[in-house]
């Protein structure tokens, strides 16, 4: 059912590479022990049951030289919702759509990654993302906001999926399929905005799982074809502390290269445009913003959302499986830090 063990350097985590489909829960909705671990594919059916912080999303990332598209279509136990948001890097003009919230029942999220359909809409707003043989086909409408994204699926290609285990009841399964060719539309309060196959890029975030009452992230991603070669970068941390699972990979011509260690993020809270740096035994990079989106929303007494997300430029050196360096430099994407309470 499952792959080797795999260890990296003294200071690596231990992680097992899972080769084989596998259940994320067992019968009663636990997690499942045999489903901990990553993957180079989608492997894991997030048969996921019953309520309490029951989280399940998927979010996209389309990004180009000229512009930034991103958009989430996410359910948090009883009710359902969306969102989006675009960028002209070149202006710094920014646009959300006002988002939407409709009760869950109906919304169907899939069980495994690269497969089925998610749909939600409510009056003159709609969002939709489909398997097709092509690809994934990603759409809205709204007032602000009007896309049509095609991101193309590449034979071959490895994603990095993933288990964080908090508990035997607090878990997450989440795929992070970084730098997808993607073509399309989005129209912005009326005018239209091309994404050019050829240098549009697409990252997809997908999330299934239970999660504890307080949690804090940093994510990071970036993706590119310096010297012809495909190359993206996906790092996280904070959320996966001490859980034995890290998300951090570097994907080279189109192979995950599994970094299983904690790294370490250093940024200035009162200063999101410094340059962050993030740094380990496989990986020295430095991140340096060109635009950031903050908000910080609370609803009733307990709930509330914080977040500081930074898109821009990385450079440094990544390690491969065999020690290569793989220099990065320039390689645009975002880094984040979220605080969420709910």
């Amino acid at each position: 059912m499952t792959g080797k063990t795999v260890r990296q350097g003294p200071n690596a985590v231990p992680e097992r590479e899972i080769t084989s489909r596998v259940d994320l829960c067992l019968p009663d909705g636990r997690l499942n022990p045999a489903a901990v671990g990553w993957s180079r594919v989608p492997l894991h059916r997030a048969n996921l049951r019953g309520w309490g912080r029951t989280m399940r999303w998927d979010y996209w990332c389309v990004t180009s030289p000229e512009q930034v598209f991103a958009f989430s279509a996410s359910s948090l136990d009883y009710l359902a919702g969306e969102s989006a948001w675009f960028l002209d890097r070149r202006t710094g003009e920014q646009v959300s759509s006002r988002g939407l919230l409709v009760p869950a029942r109906g919304v169907a999220f899939s069980e495994r990654g690269g497969e089925g359909s998610v749909r939600i809409g409510a009056g003159a707003v709609r969002i939709s993302v489909d398997e097709t043989v092509a690809g994934t086909r990603l759409r809205l409408k709204s007032a602000e906001l009007e896309a049509d994204i095609l991101v193309r699926r590449v034979p071959g290609r490895e994603s990095l999926s993933l288990v964080v285990p908090w508990s035997a009841r607090r878990f997450q399964y989440t795929v992070k399929d970084v730098g997808r060719p993607a073509e399309g539309t989005v129209r912005v309060n009326g005018v239209t905005r091309t994404f050019s196959s050829g240098d549009a890029l697409a990252t997809l975030d997908l999330g299934r799982g239970r999660w504890p009452g307080e949690i804090r992230w940093n994510w990071g991603a970036a993706a590119g074809r310096p010297g012809g070669r495909d190359v993206a970068v996906q790092i996280g941390g904070k959320w996966t502390d001490g859980t034995g699972s890290v998300e951090n990979a570097l994907i080279l011509d189109g192979r995950v290269h599994k970094i299983s260690e904690e790294l370490v993020w250093r940024y200035d809270t009162s200063d999101w445009y410094a340059p962050w740096r993030i740094t380990g035994e496989r990986v020295d990079l430095e991140f340096v913003p060109e635009h950031v989106r903050q908000s910080d929303v609370r609803r009733a007494v307990y709930m509330r959302s914080k977040e500081a997300q930074a898109f821009g430029c990385y450079r440094g050196t990544v390690l491969a499986d065999d020690g290569e360096p793989v220099e990065i430099d320039g390689l645009y994407g975002w880094a984040e830090e979220v605080f969420r309470r709910w």
